[in-house]
């Protein structure tokens, strides 16, 4: 007999581990599975190890990211299974339950869930500017895990290219541990601060302290005596004789073209939900043209349009940490109530901290989506440079079929654009804006790949494991 869970929780970050602390207040049967090999997700990576092992290393990570280590006190008590990565959410049955697959030490298992929570995070969202494949580039965020995951310290000559919160948090991070930057280019266009300005009073009051912390890291940056170019856009990368990164060209505002020189490259345009599994369960998606992202349709309480299926946290749209933590106590608190657990009155109370909190980061989110919006150039890439990582296709071979395709599914067809092992996740936005483009439509009309199971590669022997393992 396969287990039956009341609740499974896909990801342990922000907002899976504030809905297994949830779950375990309410007293339900609830499993975590989490493919990292420590709970925390992207933004708490490692925390609790580090506040173990590496406690010194708080004072320049920061106190946001020591706030991982409450987080995942909170939620013990309860059943975690790290590395185990799920590929697979079937339909609902007809009891409404759901079975989730996941591969954990090689083999296969599966769990029958009366409800799922999906709180599998965002990813950067990809770059495809000429030379990002070379050694030497890499993203913000993947600094971050460096840091955080295994303490290690980029070398040489560092230069951050992005827009946005992270790239800001990075350079005062490696200021605090004595890593020098070399070079900041900042890739904001003009003028978005002053149309920006407007929503400060509605993030100010709903989310004062995020707010006072990004202007803290905004008048560090300032100070900090890096260089700092604005506004800049035709970002490129190129190899020295060694084939590894050695410069980076750029275009700056008054249209000059520079170039710094560079052992490391640290690209970064925002964060965008990670759509695989709500795509899969046929959630329906919309485009957020402010984020240039698609991001699963949710009720108020984070319930797809996939029964029983919840999201929360950035995979059910960007808003940060603090709303992830939110997102996913508001969930649990609906998915508690679809299975009786809880009154629609008890759920209301509990759920009004949260709910309050999740509308003043709301707020503040817009402001941010105003200031710092993904820049045009970065849907329309340069011919040589590859969109595709896993097959190696490049925005002129996409370009030269982009408008003979229906969408990125006939594209696919095409190139094997998106067939690679990531599904997608690298190349799928870029694919989508790149043939509205080219035939004239919009992102919404254009659509996604269509994600099928398993969405992680799997070996067959894990497959065939499930023949003799019926019960997690």
């Amino acid at each position: 007999m396969t287990t039956v869970r009341d609740l499974v929780i896909v990801g342990a970050g922000a907002a899976g581990l504030s809905a297994a602390a949830e779950a375990r207040e309410l007293g339900l049967d609830a499993l975590v599975l989490d493919e990292q090999p420590e709970p925390g997700g992207q933004v708490y990576r490692s925390v609790a190890r580090v506040a173990e092992r590496r406690p010194a290393d708080l004072a320049f990570l920061g106190a946001d990211y020591a706030r991982g280590a409450e987080l995942v006190a909170a939620s013990t008590g309860g059943e975690r299974r790290q590395g185990a990565t799920v590929w697979q959410i079937g339909p609902a049955g007809r009891d409404g339950s759901r079975e989730v697959i996941w591969s954990e030490a090689g083999a296969a298992r599966r769990v029958l869930a009366r409800t799922v929570l999906v709180a599998s995070g965002a990813m950067e969202r990809p770059v495809p500017v000429p030379g990002w494949t070379l050694p030497g580039v890499t993203t913000v965020g993947a600094l971050q895990v460096a840091l955080k995951q295994s303490a290690i310290y980029p070398a040489g000559r560092v230069v951050i290219a992005g827009s946005g919160p992270l790239p800001l948090l990075l350079a005062e991070q490696l200021r605090a541990a004595r890593v020098p930057v070399a070079a900041i280019l900042d890739t904001t266009p003009s003028g978005r601060t002053a149309k920006a300005l407007p929503l400060l009073p509605a993030a100010a009051l709903g989310a004062p302290d995020t707010l006072r912390k990004g202007l803290a890291l905004l008048k560090a940056r300032d100070r900090s005596g890096v260089p700092v170019w604005r506004h800049v856009r035709e970002v490129r990368a190129e190899a020295g004789s060694d084939g590894a990164l050695a410069t980076v060209r750029f275009r700056t505002a008054s249209g000059d073209e520079e170039t710094v020189e560079a052992d490391l490259l640290a690209l970064h345009e925002g964060v965008v939900p990670n759509p695989q599994l709500t795509r899969l369960v046929a959630a329906e998606h919309r485009w957020h043209a402010a984020q240039r992202c698609f991001h699963p349709v949710t009720d108020p309480w984070g319930e797809t349009t996939a029964a029983g299926v919840y999201v929360a946290g950035d995979g059910g749209g960007t808003l940060g940490a603090r709303a992830a933590e939110a997102s996913g106590r508001l969930a649990v608190l609906a998915a508690a109530s679809r299975l009786e657990r809880l009154t629609e009155a008890a759920r209301d109370f509990r759920a009004d901290p949260w709910q309050s909190r999740l509308r003043g980061e709301r707020a503040l989110r817009r402001l941010l989506d105003v200031m710092y919006p993904a820049p045009d150039w970065i849907a329309a890439p340069a011919d040589e440079a590859v969109v595709c990582r896993c097959e190696e296709v490049t925005a002129g071979e996409l370009r030269a079929v982009a408008g003979h395709a229906a969408g990125p599914n006939q594209a696919k067809a095409y190139l094997r654009c998106g067939m690679g092992p990531c599904q997608g996740r690298l190349c799928g936005l870029t694919v989508t804006e790149m043939i509205a483009r080219a035939r004239g439509t919009t992102p919404a009309e254009t659509g996604y790949y269509r994600i099928r199971a398993p969405i992680k590669p799997v070996t067959l022997d894990e497959i065939a494991s499930l023949d003799s393992e019926d019960a997690a």
